[in-house]
């Protein structure tokens, strides 16, 4: 179904490479729906298959401004951009929502995406080639103690600041 430009797509007809596409691309999540939302950069990430879900695993520092949203909110999207994105990316990752608002500085568009329809929309961006609607399904707080690499606490969290993990069930897939 064709939707403002955008396609809805199957999940599991998703060709993308996703380590790429996260890592490389980055993705704005966006936690929360039309008029009560906020939206962080992150180029750390992973889709995959878990508890029969297809699942988005994204992990946000409490001390971001969007960690309350997706505290708040049932889910969040994930947009990419793709090459022209960068600077919208860029701004969206060095400002905060407190007090930016941070489409209108990057020069991006939020827009309602639902997959379920209007009771349930969530917000992505005009500009996107990719976003993903995501229920979340599972959150925890990282803990020092369980990581077994010895390398990944001082190179990442010096400074402590742990991320909170978040698995989402996708939900809905869109792509020009």
């Amino acid at each position: 179904m064709s939707e403002g430009g955008f396609t809805s797509i199957d999940w599991r007809l998703f060709k993308e490479n996703v380590s790429e596409l996260i890592s490389e691309e980055w993705m704005l999540v966006t936690p929360g729906v039309p008029g009560r939302w906020n939206t962080m950069t992150a180029s750390w990430g992973g889709f995959g298959h878990l508890w029969n879900k297809d699942v988005a695993i994204v992990v946000v520092r409490p001390s971001r401004y969007t960690y309350g949203f997706m505290e708040r909110e049932t889910g969040f999207t994930l947009s990419f951009l793709g090459e022209g994105g960068r600077k919208a990316l860029e701004i969206c990752g060095a400002s905060s929502g407190r007090d930016t608002d941070k489409a209108k500085a990057a020069g991006i568009t939020p827009r309602a995406f639902s997959a379920r329809g209007v009771d349930d929309e969530r917000v992505g961006f005009e500009e996107a080639r990719i976003v993903v609607s995501c229920r979340k399904a599972f959150a925890q707080n990282l803990d020092p103690y369980s990581f077994v690499d010895p390398t990944i606490l001082p190179l990442n969290y010096a400074k402590g600041d742990l991320h909170r993990l978040y698995v989402g069930a996708i939900e809905g897939v869109w792509k020009r």
